[in-house]
């Protein structure tokens, strides 16, 4: 149907002509002021010997791409001068939907690259006031497992879902237009969390000679395959957004013995879909009665909360704790006097050998290890010693070696279907057994205590490396 078509009558072809300029308006309005250069790259992670391609939109028609990999130091491994750019239109429904801008480069991943998170750089050459921005992607072993027993998986979906950029995030708060998107796609300049988390604990684990690497996740999803040449797969920072293939291959690679550190918090809360051959998620979160399955499919695959009572998989399960028993410790107002420590309670437990522990003594307020989104369990307390119940997913044998006071804001439970307004719950450092092992940090800020290059969360990450890495330090 097309604007100009006689068939339609007047006042329609009016509605869908000023329909069709508000969008172009709005898409206009989207176009950064000049000087910028921005983009993308089609995958989010690829092997040497692959080709990834760079979608760049920018106001200038000369830019340099310089890629980096960020490890122990900062190692430039490329450099391209003379890109010839140009401004490619932001569509209106760029957020959900995608850029779809044209290729500007294309670059075939050199043999000679190591796994890692790299981050492509770049800068407008031929104006007054030259434009900056970067793409970070990963690139994957070529022989996975070769080099270490140890794979870092970064939170991309999580990266995905905060980014408003094009309009719309899996938030209101940022919004364009005030209100929550349920759809994200990765076809956008994307907004990454890795400085925060991930990073750090780069930083860190590599200086102190270990080999690492690198997945994203999505290829939990989409590769599983990877996982079976790995010991210990691990989740750093903020890693909130799941797709259930994603924990079906993760939970068998546990049962398989495989072993996990969730050196995270707020993690595998929301449960996604993942769309368009993993370019997209869909996420209705607490809007999970406007999910189109909803009634109509598999409701264990509502894209909701994990531990939402149609969806009966609460990610206590996996992880051993969740935020429904967690919440917040110095952010969104809560506990904002708190100490940011971890109170231990069971010192005699492995993760703590060598750390000089005594029971009730705190760690990490220094760097506030324990602060933003935390993740706890049902708990009952014997002798002065917490135990938990079991009645919230959490496996029985769930050993709570460590915890620190977290609430969720008032606010948030009139959001979520069946949770309590009133409690009041706790950041859990603690493991489990099931075929392998699973450790969880319980809190967002853990790397921050290794940036900070506090003892004893030092210690603990090194015990748990060299015991469920099956690798020893270079």
């Amino acid at each position: 149907m097309r604007l100009n078509d006689s068939r339609l009558p007047a006042f329609v072809q009016a509605i869908l002509a000023c329909l069709t300029l508000c969008a172009v308006s709005r898409a206009e309005q989207m176009q950064p002021a000049a000087p910028f250069i921005l983009g993308y790259t089609d995958k989010l992670s690829c092997q040497p010997g692959e080709e990834i391609g760079f979608h760049l939109s920018s106001s200038a028609k000369q830019a340099k791409l310089v890629i980096e990999r960020r490890g122990a130091e900062n190692e430039r491994v490329y450099e391209k001068d003379g890109l010839a750019c140009q401004t490619q239109p932001i569509p209106d429904r760029a957020s959900s939907d995608g850029c779809d801008w044209s290729v500007t480069y294309q670059l075939k991943v050199p043999e000679t690259w190591r796994s890692g998170v790299y981050e492509a750089t770049l800068e407008t050459t031929d104006s007054e006031q030259p434009a900056k921005s970067s793409i970070l992607f990963v690139v994957r072993a070529a022989q996975p497992g070769k080099d270490s027993k140890i794979l870092l998986q970064l939170a991309t979906n999580t990266y995905n879902a905060y980014t408003n950029w094009g309009g719309h995030s899996l938030y209101s708060y940022h919004d364009r237009d005030g209100l929550q998107g349920h759809r994200v796609s990765f076809d956008r300049p994307q907004r990454s969390q890795f400085s925060n988390w991930e990073q750090p604990f780069v930083k860190w684990a590599e200086s102190n000679g270990y080999v690492l690497e690198y997945a994203v996740n999505s290829d939990l999803e989409f590769r599983p395959e990877i996982l079976q040449h790995y010991r210990l797969v691990l989740s750093v920072g903020h890693d909130e957004y799941w797709a259930s293939p994603m924990r079906d291959h993760l939970e068998k690679f546990i049962g398989n013995g495989g072993n996990v550190a969730f050196f995270s918090g707020n993690t595998c809360c929301w449960q996604v879909r993942s769309e368009d051959n993993g370019r997209a998620l869909t996420c209705w979160k607490q809007w999970y009665n406007v999910d189109p399955l909803f009634r109509q499919g598999d409701q264990r695959l509502l894209a909701t909360l994990w531990s939402h009572h149609l969806v009966e998989r609460p990610e206590n399960q996996l992880t051993g704790v969740g935020f429904l028993w967690g919440g917040y410790h110095r952010s969104h107002g809560q506990f904002m006097d708190g100490s940011g420590a971890y109170r231990v309670h069971r010192p005699d437990h492995w993760l703590f050998e060598g750390a000089d522990l005594k029971r009730d003594d705190e760690f990490g307020s220094k760097d506030t290890i324990v602060g933003y989104e935390c993740d706890g369990c049902e708990m009952t307390w014997k002798d002065g010693l917490p135990f938990p119940t079991a009645k919230d997913g959490t496996p029985a044998n769930f050993q709570i070696l460590a915890t620190c006071p977290a609430r969720w804001a008032p606010g948030d439970s009139y959001w979520y279907e069946r949770f309590p307004k009133d409690r009041v719950g706790a950041a859990v450092l603690g493991v489990y057994e099931r075929g392998g092992t699973v450790v969880t940090a319980g809190s967002t800020d853990w790397a921050h205590g290794l940036r900070g290059n506090d003892p004893t969360v030092a210690r603990i990450t090194h015990n748990v490396l060299r015991r469920l890495g099956g690798t020893p330090q270079k």
